[in-house]
């Protein structure tokens, strides 16, 4: 088990993706979890953003990790399940780029759910998605990891259900501990649940200012503070996932590079307890 670092923590300084690398290496990280975009997009070429399009060729941003010695431990690749038209090519695209980077998942949610489809459609649109996508995953090596982020994910259950409709092994969990938790969920009895379908773990932990103000009013949030600093016991978090035989990345989602520090700090002091 070993602590990786989003690259959401780089964003408050308005940092290209290379400039985040660098800094991720300079604190200590050895896993770091590029986002991912189609196409064009303004800030990230200017370099005050650290989304990488994948337009470009995956093999040169590896060159970038491999220069500061880190590795890419999955990719943020978000994207609405419910939008076949978008989710599919871009699940498959997503797929090959991060085969190139040499890392082993990619990691979504069911993105926001459209207005048109109702309580049973939603099912089989997704489930539609995963059927076309899964065997380019399967043929790859890759694992799409669900993560609990929006309406029908943000419980136990769906995230669960989104995670089986399609009988793979390649069909996996991302796990968000404060997303779980902010969702109104206990995410040590939710992590239990999907102990054995984890295969990447966003490693979020909660503010107790944050907590108070949008505990069960939310399904998620982008980033939180420091790993230790907030309502997520990190021994805790290990042993269930010792427990179920996990020997991935937590993938530190946090808002400043100074969290990012002390969040490598306490990660690596509960990994090495554990």
């Amino acid at each position: 088990m070993k602590p990786g670092i989003n690259m959401e923590f780089i964003r408050c300084e308005d940092k290209s993706f290379a400039a985040g690398v660098e800094r991720a290496a300079a604190i200590g990280y050895k896993f770091i979890e590029p986002m991912v975009h189609n196409g064009r997009e303004l800030l990230s070429e200017a370099g005050y953003f650290h989304s990488v399009s994948m337009d470009e060729e995956p093999l040169f941003i590896r060159d970038i990790c491999e220069r500061n010695g880190v590795q890419c431990s999955g990719l943020s690749a978000h994207t609405p399940l419910m939008r076949p038209e978008i989710a599919v090519p871009y699940l498959e695209k997503a797929i090959r780029f991060v085969k190139a980077m040499g890392a082993p998942v990619i990691n979504t949610d069911e993105g926001i759910r459209p207005e048109w489809l109702d309580d049973d459609e939603v099912w089989h649109v997704m489930r539609y998605v995963f059927k076309k996508v899964l065997p380019i995953a399967e043929r790859y090596g890759i694992a799409i990891g669900i993560e609990p982020h929006q309406s029908l994910s943000k419980t136990t259950s769906g995230l669960l259900r989104i995670a089986t409709l399609v009988d793979s092994p390649m069909l996996r969990v991302n796990y968000d501990t404060g997303n779980a938790f902010l969702g109104g969920e206990d995410p040590y009895a939710g992590l239990e649940a999907v102990g054995g379908r984890v295969v990447h773990i966003h490693a979020k932990d909660i503010s107790i200012q944050h907590a108070e103000a949008e505990k069960g009013k939310v399904t998620g949030t982008p980033v939180g503070c420091a790993c230790g600093d907030g309502v997520i016991d990190w021994a805790r978090v290990v042993r269930i996932l010792k427990a179920h035989g996990f020997n991935g990345v937590l993938s530190v989602e946090c808002g400043t590079p100074l969290q990012a520090e002390r969040s490598l700090q306490h990660l690596n002091e509960v990994i090495a307890h554990a």
